[in-house]
């Protein structure tokens, strides 16, 4: 099938796709056994799924016995400024690109669907697709399919689009050669690891989630640990500090796909607009985003810490009337952020 390749190539170039590779559908030794100390370490924190999945994560194979080969897909979502700028804005909140915008699942997930489905119409062969949501390493994936290499913050890195890829998979009884995994070109770097705001990469190639904002923003349901807090500054859904500072991003170039431009609602909000949604007009805010399935409560407890770190008296009487909210994980926010204000008064 090694003509069939560069045809598939082709293909999801033509369907809007970046980046495409190939490679067996077969786990290395290395990626299961990260895996398993990742969750032995309990460094996945409140993400019990992956615990859960562990079997079928730890190996295409275990997922679907029947595949021969993974064809790994990569969509740029390069943002047009410097994602950075939002975290300088203590009255506005800093959300990660990937989120200002439509839910990247649903355009993602439609492309890779087509791509499968012309596949089958070519070859006969069967597929199954998947788009973050299932148990698949997708990361260690596209790595050896020669898309990226992981880098010390462990998030792919791409020569042409540095940091800004959305990946999907389609798995396939088709056996195509793989190609080349890609190289590591990191060297001597540490800017990732230098700019994580709580320490979250605890060492080369390693990352702590209990530590991580993005986790601690998106996935953590209860009250986030107080040492934590001041790290966080005013991010209230992600966090893009290690993918923003590295150095080949001076590659990278902005989306071309109208569906991954921000939306202004969601490019710099002001924390005060937020900190007025109840839980319908969260709703409504969110509609079609990433943000809309953390809930309206952690978010809130999110801007209330934001609102701590902000300096920023004017906030008192916001928190302060978060103080008897029905939620505790949003009331606990706000004694935290009230007393943190106040201190700052003298």
């Amino acid at each position: 099938m090694s003509n069939a390749k560069e045809i598939i190539r082709q293909k999801a170039y033509e369907l809007g796709f970046d980046a495409a590779g190939f490679v067996a559908a077969r786990a290395t030794d290395a990626e299961k056994n990260g895996l398993a100390a990742f969750i032995a370490d309990d460094r996945h924190g409140d993400m019990t799924w992956m615990a859960d999945t562990q079997v079928r994560r730890s190996d295409p194979v275990a997922l679907w016995p029947e595949a021969k080969s993974v064809i790994a897909l990569a969509a740029n979502y390069g943002p047009a400024t410097d994602p950075l700028t939002s975290t300088k804005m203590a009255e506005r909140a800093s959300i990660s690109v990937y989120a200002r915008h439509r839910d990247y699942h649903d355009v993602v997930k439609k492309r890779t669907k087509r791509l499968a489905r012309w596949m089958v119409e070519e070859w006969g062969n069967e597929v199954k697709v998947f788009v973050d949501t299932a148990p698949v390493m997708e990361k260690p994936l596209a790595a050896r399919a020669g898309i990226g290499w992981q880098g010390k913050h462990t998030n792919l890195v791409s020569r042409e689009f540095g940091s800004w890829l959305f990946l999907a998979e389609i798995f396939t009884t088709l056996e195509i050669p793989p190609d080349d995994p890609a190289t590591d070109l990191c060297g001597e770097c540490n800017r990732c690891m230098e700019a994580c705001p709580t320490d979250a990469i605890v060492a080369p190639y390693e990352m702590d989630a209990r530590r991580c904002i993005s986790y601690l923003t998106i996935e953590h349901k209860t009250d986030i640990p107080e040492e934590l807090m001041a790290g966080m500054g005013n991010r209230v859904f992600g966090c893009d500090d290690c993918l923003a500072v590295c150095p080949w991003n001076k590659f990278a170039t902005p989306t071309s796909e109208n569906a991954f431009e921000e939306r202004a609602e969601l490019s710099l909000p002001r924390l005060a607009d937020l900190a007025a949604l109840d839980d319908g007009a969260f709703r409504e805010v969110f509609a079609g985003t990433p943000i809309k399935r953390t809930g309206r409560d952690r978010i809130l407890r999110n801007v209330l810490i934001a609102m701590g770190n902000s300096a920023k008296k004017s906030f008192l009487p916001i928190i302060e009337k978060k103080l008897d909210d029905e939620s505790p994980l949003v009331r606990n926010a706000a004694r935290w952020a009230a007393a943190r204000l106040t201190k700052q008064r003298g």
